[in-house]
């Protein structure tokens, strides 16, 4: 019985304790340091958009053929970081389409290319342009592009 009173005790005490939330204030010592005063890394934005362009670099089952890493890489520093030199993101994948009059669909190595950015029109030329010149590069017929609201914060 004195156990039983002893854990009862215990979890008053643990639940009077969690009532006694105070939210953590922005910049004191239990916080991380967040980016401000920087336009490329705003503590909090509305207006920007997420897009994500996937690029094909060959088929998945022959890894000779195709846009090798180091194109892919040059391909980066010469179109896509010029335009968007405040960060990006690049992912590994895994694609596939069938053609309209294809009996299997292509099964390709691709990169999907994550920018984050203020959805404004010189902006989006920039993506265009990018989408252009791998197209110019390797003839693709498509680069495909998704683009989200997105509300970021650094």
């Amino acid at each position: 019985m004195h156990v039983r009173s002893a854990l009862a005790a215990l979890v008053l005490t643990l639940a009077a304790l969690g009532c006694e939330h105070k939210p953590v204030q922005a910049g004191t010592a239990r916080t991380a340091p967040v980016l401000r005063g920087d336009a490329a890394h705003p503590d909090s934005r509305k207006g920007w958009v997420d897009t994500r362009l996937y690029f094909g670099l060959g088929p998945a089952d022959q890894p000779g053929k195709g846009v090798s890493e180091m194109e892919w890489r040059a391909f980066l520093d010469r179109e896509v970081t010029p335009r968007f030199p405040d960060g990006l993101s690049v992912l590994d994948v895994y694609g596939q389409w069938q053609g309209k009059n294809e009996k299997a669909p292509e099964r390709l190595r691709t990169k999907c290319l994550v920018i984050e950015y203020p959805n404004t029109a010189e902006n989006r030329a920039k993506v265009d342009a990018i989408r252009v010149a791998w197209k110019a590069k390797t003839g693709d017929q498509s680069v495909m592009r998704v683009t989200e609201p997105a509300d970021v914060s650094f």
